[in-house]
């Protein structure tokens, strides 16, 4: 009787098999990364060709791949963007010490701009040094399309300006924007919040309240359309012609005793400075006189007249205690709340052409 012939041994052909698929993944992982870190570096030299057309100052160290196996980054070194002269009074300008841009699986519609390091930005003539734990951007991806919305999120955020430093525990902000608002539409949409923020030590504002406010919510709506040209006087002319506005729909605030919210619209008047008004709501009302009379911030006779004015003005508040709700305008350059004359501000200067980049 013939024995019949015994077949291979399925163990090692299975190791084979799976050694050629790992293989195969390997490759077609490999070749994604590729892909991804060239859309990124594609995206990036089309980002900058169009920002340089629009007139900005755009220079950065030649980026460096990174980010295998599960992210694709560019890493680009010394970065400087300056201009905005058309939109911004005065520009801005950012030096970044590092910046790196990562696109990470499965998220391959989102980019993550990470800001390591320190950051240096001028903004209408004041300056600022910042730093954070984590500094990251996040904007969505779509095949030609430019992002028109982003989300900023920061962690322990020290910042340097010319009043002191001061910190930020965290902080969120989210930018919309719309190239085809209408007059009724919003052109530019933010929302921001923040916890645990530290003002300079040596700053007015501490007097009384404290060093810390424990939350600050806005929310702004800026209504469109924004007019194009490069010469920000006339756009601001343009825009307030169009019935251009400025909603602040919601600017809440927890500092010391006091609990402040307000709402208002704004606009420009014929001289394009700023005018508007709205209602400004205070819980602890009482307490926060109170403390800037001890402070010196309200005097003894002031403050005398507004304990009198007080009970007449509150109200039972929602969440317990009493509030007071007064109107707020701003006119000719001057700030009113309950049509009492309290603070006056400096001319704002419209350049009229836009600064050109050094």
């Amino acid at each position: 009787m013939k024995t019949p012939r015994r077949g291979r041994p399925l163990g090692p052909r299975l190791a084979f098999g799976a050694l050629l698929l790992l293989f195969a993944l390997g490759a077609g992982h490999t070749l994604l990364w590729r892909t991804m870190a060239q859309q990124l570096e594609s995206g990036l030299a089309t980002w900058v060709e169009i920002r340089r057309a629009q007139g900005w100052r755009v220079d950065h160290a030649a980026p460096v791949r990174g980010g295998w196996p599960f992210s694709a980054t560019l890493t680009l070194g010394t970065v400087r963007l300056e201009g905005g002269g058309a939109t911004l009074p005065g520009g801005l300008a950012l030096d970044a010490e590092r910046v790196v841009l990562r696109v990470t699986l499965p998220r391959l519609n989102r980019l993550r701009v990470e800001m390591p390091g320190a950051q240096r930005l001028r903004l209408a003539g004041g300056e600022w040094r910042f730093a954070a734990d984590e500094l990251v951007a996040l904007v969505p991806l779509e095949p030609d399309t430019p992002p028109r919305e982003a989300v900023l999120l920061a962690e322990r955020l020290r910042l340097a300006g010319p009043a002191g430093p001061m910190e930020v525990a965290r902080a969120r902000l989210a930018v919309a924007s719309s190239s085809t608002a209408t007059e009724d539409e919003p052109a530019i949409t933010l929302d921001l919040a923040a916890e645990a923020i530290d003002l300079p030590a040596a700053a007015d504002a501490t007097r009384g309240f404290g060093r810390r406010i424990e939350a600050l919510l806005a929310e702004l709506s800026l209504s469109g359309p924004v007019p194009p040209g490069r010469e920000p006087a006339r756009r601001a002319e343009a825009w307030r012609d169009a019935g251009g506005s400025l909603e602040l729909r919601q600017v809440a605030l927890r500092w010391g005793p006091a609990e402040v919210a307000a709402a208002a619209t704004l606009a420009l008047d014929e001289a394009l400075q700023p005018m508007g008004a709205g209602t400004l709501r205070v819980t602890g009302a009482a307490e926060a006189l109170q403390a800037l009379t001890d402070a010196g911030v309200v005097g003894r006779r002031a403050a005398g007249t507004a304990r009198i004015m007080l009970p007449l003005m509150s109200r039972p508040a929602p969440g317990g205690g009493t509030e007071i709700e007064v109107p707020v305008t701003v006119e000719d350059r001057t700030l009113a709340i309950a049509r009492i004359p309290v603070l006056r501000f400096p001319a704002w200067d419209w350049p009229v052409a836009s600064a050109a980049p050094r």
